[in-house]
């Protein structure tokens, strides 16, 4: 029996036809670890630093875009009024050294139970999905906090960019 409650409170076919982007981005990450395990290569060992990467690239573009490396332009740029309508996001705090975001859905979760993975596999397929995360709050002069996951049982994602 899964510990993971992983349900969003607004859907449509907009937030489905979305969300299953990301979903589709879950899964390619999961077959990749899948196919680097049958390489002899553990998933944390090519997970972490490729994300990480990504994460770099992502917060340099973020920086570049929003001109500034204060955290309200990382929400302004990333944490968009769609976005936080996909992930049941909640901006609790804004400003220039901390970003604090609750998220009550995710979609890249719900691929990973359509894929029957289990929840500890769960459990690590997050932590390295949160490893962009990381890479985009390094790029803003930062680091990310996590107070919860969905992936742990959590009924929501506790995240903070913290400066």
């Amino acid at each position: 029996m899964t510990k993971i409650t992983n349900v969003p409170k607004r859907d449509n076919f907009v937030f489905r036809a979305v969300r299953g982007t990301l979903e589709h981005r879950a899964t390619w990450l999961y077959l990749l670890l899948k196919e680097a395990e049958k390489q002899g290569v553990t998933w944390e060992e090519i997970g972490y630093p490729a994300i990480k990467a990504c994460g770099n690239i992502h917060g340099k573009e973020l920086t570049d875009l929003s001109g500034t490396t204060s955290l309200k332009g990382l929400k302004k740029k990333l944490f968009t009024i769609p976005a936080q309508m996909v992930f049941d996001m909640e901006i609790l705090e804004s400003t220039d050294n901390e970003l604090s975001i609750d998220f009550g859905y995710c979609p890249l979760v719900t691929a990973w139970q359509k894929l029957g993975c289990t929840d500890e596999e769960i459990t690590r397929l997050c932590d390295i999905a949160m490893e962009g995360d990381r890479g985009i709050a390094e790029s803003f002069g930062g680091k990310l906090e996590l107070n919860g996951t969905i992936a742990n049982g959590d009924n929501k994602c506790r995240i903070r960019f913290i400066k």
